[in-house]
């Protein structure tokens, strides 16, 4: 008797685990050759992985498989019955080599029967694109009949629920413009209907001036002390190292209060890195800040090539801060449009401090702006010296009465090292706002 109450108490135990906290399992699936062979990018994955993470539906899995029949069997085999959801893509086209349905229709033992519904939308589509439609067309209105329809709005392939062994089974379009609104407007309400599904909230902290194994000791107190509900990722880019936390609960104020509390201590510890949270960006920050208190904005740029200019015209309405710049890649433009003296390159060389002051300085006058950001450095891969390596940047933000010079080392890649110039350029004239 107790070997049998303690197996049920335990069982107890992990079904309410199991119902608390992983009610809904999911598992992305891809089909398309184009996908395997690089022709075209999987963005279909990314965008599934972000809405259904944020419903409470946690992501398992995501694979990309061949438009072949028996590894789409394979696939659907040793995957039904394991997760409570599988998202399938692609392959529903009109044409020979899109198998997907036909494939579904043999592994849920059915067959494709006309849809009228389906049919009579398919013939609206085409009569109001002034269109002919071919029978090739029309077969788009052969569904499984197993399967529940999924609306289409944008286009003919409709999308086909399945349900097997406790396993949800849901097939759209590749075409992300067909696919997002099927699921957003169809499959994620419907299974809100059907699940109680947890509070998964994420919160991401952005930092810049620190790499990713120096932030991570830097707060290894903090990580080792949050709430074992939050989940700590570290995601380094070019420039920038975002923090991103999970937590999943069984209420909004709960998670809310858990990062709320979490996020104040990272501050706490490394605000100095922390320029934005969540989907902001150095440059949106700046354009914003640079509004806000009236002033505006003029760079020259030597190794970023226009990047920095790139970043910033990016945004709507940044001509309201943003006079103009100058690609000055040539020690003649810097000189002849800038205004850097020749003794200043003879001596100090293009890549220097002393050069970038003049460039930032140059070009505020120039543009006639109140502030002036000059860049200058060797990208790479060669060009780099012993004393001035590949990666050696310096940049200087100039005002009418204050100066921010800095050099950077940034490593030998390229794209790197432009991305990271521009970023911090961008840091560097923040950091002297926020002064003022």
């Amino acid at each position: 008797m107790a070997k049998i109450g303690l197996k049920w108490l335990f069982c107890t135990i992990y079904r309410t685990f199991v119902s608390n906290f992983l009610k809904m399992i999911a598992e992305i699936i891809t089909i398309g050759d184009e996908l395997l062979i690089g022709q075209v990018v999987d963005t279909n994955s990314a965008w599934l992985g972000k809405i259904l993470s944020d419903n409470g539906i946690r992501v398992r899995q995501i694979i990309s498989i061949s438009d072949d029949r028996e590894h789409i069997l394979m696939t659907l085999n040793e995957r039904v019955g394991r997760v409570e959801l599988i998202l399938i893509t692609g392959g529903l086209g009109p044409t020979k080599d899109d198998i997907t349905k036909s494939v579904l229709c043999e592994f849920f033992d059915t067959s494709l029967v006309l849809n009228h519904a389906a049919l009579e939308k398919i013939e609206e589509f085409f009569i109001s694109r002034a269109l002919p439609m071919t029978h090739i067309n029309s077969q788009q209105a052969m569904l499984p009949e197993a399967c529940i329809p999924i609306p289409n709005e944008n286009g003919t392939a409709r999308g086909m629920w399945f349900e097997k062994d406790g396993t949800i089974i849901i097939s759209m379009p590749g075409v992300p413009f067909e696919m997002k609104p099927m699921v957003s407007n169809y499959v994620i309400p419907e299974i809100k209907k059907r699940f109680d599904l947890p509070v998964i909230l994420h919160k991401t902290i952005l930092t810049h001036g620190i790499g990713e194994s120096f932030l991570s000791d830097l707060v290894e107190t903090w990580e080792m002390s949050i709430d074992k509900r939050i989940k700590v990722a570290y995601l380094p880019q070019p420039g920038v190292v975002r923090v991103r936390l999970s937590c999943t609960g069984n209420s909004q104020e709960e998670v809310d209060s858990l990062l709320g509390k979490a996020e104040f201590d990272f501050i706490q510890i490394a605000g100095k890195y922390v320029f934005g949270f969540d989907d902001e960006n150095l440059e949106n920050i700046l354009f914003h800040r640079l509004k806000e208190c009236n002033k505006t904005l003029s760079v020259a740029e030597s190794c970023t090539g226009g990047y920095l200019s790139h970043l910033i015209t990016s945004i709507p309405g940044s001509s309201s801060i943003y006079k103009g710049g100058v690609v000055a890649y040539s020690n003649e433009v810097k000189r002849t449009f800038l205004g850097v003296n020749e003794e200043t390159l003879q001596k100090y060389g293009a890549v220097s401090e002393q050069t970038v002051h003049e460039m930032a300085e140059g070009i505020r006058n120039r543009m006639e702006t109140d502030f002036g950001i000059g860049i200058s450095g060797i990208a790479g891969p060669d060009g780099g010296t012993t004393e001035k390596p590949v990666g050696t940047v310096c940049i200087a933000v100039s005002a009418k009465e204050k100066l921010i010079v800095k050099t950077f080392n940034f490593g030998h890649l390229r794209d790197n090292n432009i991305r990271r110039a521009a970023l911090s350029a961008i840091y560097l004239l923040l950091e002297q706002l926020v002064k003022d």
